[in-house]
């Protein structure tokens, strides 16, 4: 499924966001994955989290445009999800459950248009949330909005609104969430200083609290196989990122973390291990 139009109300902000919060973390992960020529990916991780370990075994079989995965974890659930893409022009079906929670089921149906973009997904359970997002526009400029209504009490309980810019090097977009009692603005630029990196500010407002959170960050692409991010926002939180791909395919990642205002609060560490042989 592919669209030259604005894309979907996720993607509002989502290079900024990638840039600021994507792979930052205090966790260890070890993920060893492979695949078949007849199209099935195996995949198992192990993860420790705040002193507490757990791992994941995952089967992934793919068929043409249709994916059918299945996850069985160290907490004795099972998650089964179907994908099917391009059932009719522009369009994805996903359909999951988690068992042995059977009430956790949800399908979800995403539409692509060259002046468009629409998402609507239900929870298959007696009293569902309806959630809806929509974005409207062209590559250069979209508006989009999403919502989500609960049958269970009878209102809606997400409204958001966004807004962005993109031009050829530089990235702006404007976040109205939480029911409209915060905003987001951000703007990122490519830099060729930066082989191919960009530097990003983001400023968000709480209006119930008139709390602000200015942070800014970059990435910086060292070689063809190494990128470095940095964030750093006004509250004094400073984090830094390395990613290296050891072999084709395959990661390390390791990340930090430190307060500069609390220097009696050590630094968190984490690092994700992906190994496809």
């Amino acid at each position: 499924m592919s669209s030259k139009g604005p894309g979907l109300f996720s993607d509002i902000g989502k290079l900024s966001r990638d840039i600021l919060t994507k792979d930052y973390n205090s966790d260890q992960r070890f993920t060893i994955s492979s695949s078949t020529n007849s199209g099935i990916d195996l995949n198992s991780t192990l993860l420790k989290s705040r002193g507490l370990s757990s791992g994941d075994v995952a089967a992934q079989i793919n068929n043409k445009n249709n994916t059918l995965l299945f996850k069985v974890d160290t907490e004795s659930s099972v998650l089964t999800t179907f994908t099917l893409t391009d059932f009719v022009p522009s369009a994805k079906a996903v359909a999951s459950i988690r068992l042995p929670d059977y009430k956790s089921g949800k399908i979800e149906i995403q539409y692509l248009h060259d002046h468009a973009g629409f998402t609507t997904s239900v929870d298959l359970n007696c009293n569902p949330a309806i959630d809806f997002s929509a974005t409207i526009g062209t590559p250069g400029i979209a508006f989009g909005a999403e919502t989500s209504y609960s049958t269970s009490v009878g209102k809606f309980t997400k409204y958001n609104a966004g807004l962005c810019l993109k031009m050829p090097s530089s990235h702006a977009s404007v976040i109205l969430a939480d029911k409209g009692d915060s905003m987001k603005v951000s703007y990122l630029r490519d830099l060729e200083k930066l082989n191919g990196g960009a530097v990003v500010g983001e400023i968000s407002r709480k209006f119930s609290t008139n709390e602000n959170t200015l942070t800014v960050g970059c990435s910086y692409v060292v070689d063809p196989r190494t990128t470095v991010k940095t964030k750093l926002n006004n509250h004094g939180n400073l984090g830094a990122l390395l990613r290296h791909e050891l072999t084709h395919r395959s990661f390390l990642t390791i990340s930090g973390a430190f307060e500069t205002k609390a220097l009696e609060n050590s630094p968190k560490f984490g690092f994700s291990l992906l190994l496809k042989p």
